[in-house]
């Protein structure tokens, strides 16, 4: 574990370290109720099935409340389902999250020697949304959403970049519909959007990890 000013982060390097991508970073942000560690499979699995890369996975600075040693980058209203507007700008600990990672994210190429422009940014749920929000203010390399949701428009991106969205046919809890808006928003100011479903839940199947493996390798 590793820890900073702003976020603390586990830090995934493929063993032994001569066999790394040292030219690009990925960043996966974890969802709701959930932490680094959740997350750091998908690593394994991404860096299993493509040339291995280094990854920093930063832990949501709030803590979930129900879910034991579960943390969450803001809260949702009770019984909120995805299907009726909620204004997340006016929450303080949304505020709060998107200074913190934006900060955290502006830091690591001091800290690891990668520039932003080498660097993928990509979340699970919760954490696709905190992509989709704090990527765009960025220069990434590219962004992936991974059964992901917009929870406010999306600013327009500082550079041109791929995003690549992955979202389950039978996700129970962000309805596909989310996926489709994000596709839109990211069509209308450009962005070469690759947008991928699968026979899945709120989850990643090992198919759409492929994709998405196949997407980090090509884009830096």
């Amino acid at each position: 574990m590793t820890s900073s000013q702003y976020l603390n982060a586990v830090e995934i390097t493929p063993q032994p370290p001569a066999e790394a991508d040292n030219n690009r970073l990925i960043v996966l942000l974890h969802g709701w109720g959930a932490n680094a560690q959740d997350v750091a499979g998908l690593i394994q699995a991404i860096n299993m099935i493509s040339a291995p890369t280094r990854a920093l996975l930063p832990d949501a600075p709030f803590e979930h409340g129900m879910v034991p040693g579960g943390l969450a980058w803001y809260g949702f209203p009770a019984n909120y389902d995805f299907r009726r507007p909620h204004d997340f700008e006016a929450q303080a600990d949304l505020q709060q999250s998107r200074q913190r990672l934006r900060d955290w994210m502006t830091s690591l190429p001091e800290k690891t020697g990668i520039p932003l422009e080498k660097t993928i940014m990509g979340g699970f749920s919760q954490g696709a949304a905190m992509t989709l929000d704090v990527g765009p203010q960025l220069p990434l390399a590219a962004m992936l959403v991974l059964s992901g949701y917009s929870h406010a428009p999306i600013t327009a991106c500082i550079t041109p970049r791929p995003v690549l969205l992955i979202h389950g046919h039978q996700d129970p809890v962000v309805p596909l519909a989310k996926a489709l808006e994000t596709k839109v928003q990211l069509e209308r100011q450009g962005l070469p959007v690759t947008y991928k479903t699968f026979d899945m839940g709120h989850e990643v199947s090992l198919e759409a990890l492929k994709v998405a493996s196949e997407f980090c390798t090509s884009v830096v």
